[in-house]
């Protein structure tokens, strides 16, 4: 983690204040964190399309440790998320142990969304090159990327960890392959796990507002917004039809992309995970 982080965020996280009714969505970056938000948040807000069509997710589901990995914001994302009306909902990509220390005793619902690697880490690579003007090449990258030298990694153990105690009744662990494959079965899940009950003409209508081009195209959800004013503070011109936060959203988009080299070194990644003694494998 940034040293900003840990000199201004890593104690007052770990003893934040939680209450039973928050709701917790944690990743590993690029992982369906967008998407798995948007879904919890309108399950738990009885399908509130107005609000998810007029406020923007980052307002409605503010990111944790932001202001703590990046220099330019300004605002203080741990007093915003603190502060929040109740119930809140929080997202963050920090692993287990970062998290807040009550998160373990006072037991909110904390929904974990993972993602395999291969997919993963071509669109952490593409994050970077425009949300954090990257410069450098896609080898270099994976190459950080399997050494763990990352933002946020390892990216094992960080699924791991939460893999580890998904059987705890405040959590939900999901995969991404399974939303792309069968959304209203993970929609299903997801209201189960939050204790509401919609109809199937509702599950419907939301699967449908869930959809990648839904998402894609939701200036509330995609943060347009955000790519451009870190473009332009940095004297480029942004571009939507070039690079959009929501990029592909699919399960095996990294066979476009990755050579064979670069495959192979994520063959030997995921099979680090997929050796543990705790029956994990992930989904292609």
């Amino acid at each position: 983690m940034p040293r900003k982080f840990v000199n201004q965020d890593l104690e007052r996280i770990k003893n934040m204040k939680i209450y039973e009714d928050d709701t917790w969505v944690v990743t590993y970056p690029k992982c369906g964190t967008t998407w798995t938000q948007e879904m919890i948040w309108m399950l738990g807000n009885n399908l509130d399309y107005k609000t998810s069509l007029s406020m923007k997710l980052n307002d409605r589901f503010p990111f944790l440790e932001y202001s703590g990995i990046f220099e330019e914001f300004s605002t203080d994302s741990f007093e915003i998320c603190s502060n929040m009306k109740r119930p809140r909902f929080i997202k963050s990509h920090l692993p287990l142990f970062l998290l807040p220390e009550q998160l373990w005793t006072v037991k909110p619902k904390i929904i974990y969304t993972a993602r395999n690697p291969k997919d993963t880490f071509i669109s952490w690579y593409h994050h970077h090159r425009h949300f954090q003007l990257y410069k450098g090449n896609k080898i270099d990258f994976i190459t950080a990327s399997v050494k763990d030298l990352m933002l946020y990694s390892p990216m094992n153990d960080h699924i791991l960890d939460f893999w580890k105690i998904r059987e705890q009744p405040n959590i939900l662990f999901l995969f991404f392959e399974d939303m792309k494959r069968n959304l209203d079965q993970e929609v299903k899940k997801a209201m189960k796990f939050l204790g509401k009950s919609y109809s199937q003409e509702e599950i419907d209508k939301l699967c449908k507002h869930l959809s990648f081009e839904s998402i894609r195209d939701n200036k509330m959800i995609n943060k347009s917004e955000e790519v451009k004013n870190v473009k332009e503070s940095f004297g480029e011109k942004y571009d939507e039809n070039e690079y959009s936060f929501i990029r592909k959203g699919q399960v095996g988009g990294y066979k476009d992309e990755m050579t064979a080299e670069e495959n192979e070194m994520i063959d030997e990644y995921v099979k680090q995970a997929t050796n543990m003694e705790c029956g994990f494998e992930y989904k292609f």
